[in-house]
């Protein structure tokens, strides 16, 4: 029997995403540095694997491994020309691991440089490069796309007018990283959460959220209750969505590390949920065991 629509699912209630998975890749001993992105075609199976793990841990949909598969980001590894590639492949291994039961979001991070007058990016070379991966990943078989970890108003806008000029009716979620900081939460290029929220509805997104950053889980939950706040004033149909990373970063031994243990995460998780909050997922340091903690917790 087939799936119902990623939009229709979404709407029904409780829907989990996966967790990092950078953090798996530096377990199965992927080197800091490395474009992990390439792995797509490298190491398929690896990243199969990854998905695999997170979805029968709990998760109702896996993200692409296409983090940094844009033409700018790409470009720092040498790649810059196989968007298409690494993209499409990216995009058909989670189908194959997703099968016709689960979810696939086509993941579209940041290029890692600033418009100008800030950084050396033109909008139009901007916008064609995040269609460009929007358009190799729907080609892959992707349910919908995830914006996420964008920082800059100006870059997430562009990013979502491209992904929809290309997607179709695809749903779009779309997320910016806050930290906490004297005046609230902010990204780091001062953005609010009223700011980010009212841009991204007004762009038409399926479901807004945020992800990563430097918060802690009390701090999460914090940010959760903000965005469901936002969200209520515009008087708007969208849904929230969280993948908060595994507590705060911590320096052990010249490494970054995240120490929240999984049954920890899922207590925060379902205070995230029971806020307003029907999509959740992990970011950094989050891995299979506090999605399945998640899943036991929040579809008991």
């Amino acid at each position: 029997m087939a799936k119902i629509s990623l939009r229709e699912r979404i709407n029904k209630g409780l829907f989990l995403l996966d967790g990092a998975m950078g953090t798996q890749l530096i377990a199965r001993g992927i080197e800091l540095g490395r474009c992990c992105d390439y792995l797509n075609i490298e190491q398929g199976d690896t990243i199969f694997e990854i998905h695999r793990a997170y979805l029968e841990a709990g998760s109702d949909a896996v993200l692409t491994n296409t983090f940094g598969a844009n033409k700018f980001a790409l470009g720092r590894h040498g790649f810059d020309d196989e968007v298409k590639e690494i993209n499409t492949a990216g995009a058909k291994i989670a189908r194959r691991a997703a099968g016709a039961g689960k979810y696939v979001l086509g993941d579209i991070g940041p290029s890692g440089d600033f418009l100008k007058p800030l950084g050396n990016l033109e909008p139009k070379e901007l916008k064609a490069a995040f269609a460009e991966q929007a358009k190799a990943l729907s080609a892959g078989g992707v349910d919908g796309f995830i914006i996420e970890t964008v920082t800059a108003l100006d870059e997430l806008t562009i990013a979502i007018e491209a992904v929809k000029s290309v997607s179709g009716d695809l749903p779009v979620f779309a997320s910016m990283a806050f930290d906490k900081v004297a005046s609230g939460f902010r990204t780091m290029m001062g953005v609010d959460v009223e700011s980010a929220v009212s841009k991204m509805v007004s762009l038409g997104v399926d479901a807004v959220g945020f992800n990563c950053g430097t918060a802690s889980l009390n701090e999460y939950v914090e940010l959760a209750k903000k965005f469901v706040s936002a969200v209520s004033t515009l008087n708007k149909k969208v849904l929230i969505f969280a993948e908060p990373n595994a507590g705060k970063p911590e320096l052990v031994d010249g490494r970054v590390v995240y120490k929240v243990l999984p049954e920890d995460f899922a207590a925060a998780a379902e205070k995230i949920h029971l806020a307003g909050v029907n999509i959740i997922g992990g970011c950094c340091g989050t891995t299979p065991e506090h999605i399945r903690a998640l899943d036991e917790r929040l579809k008991k």
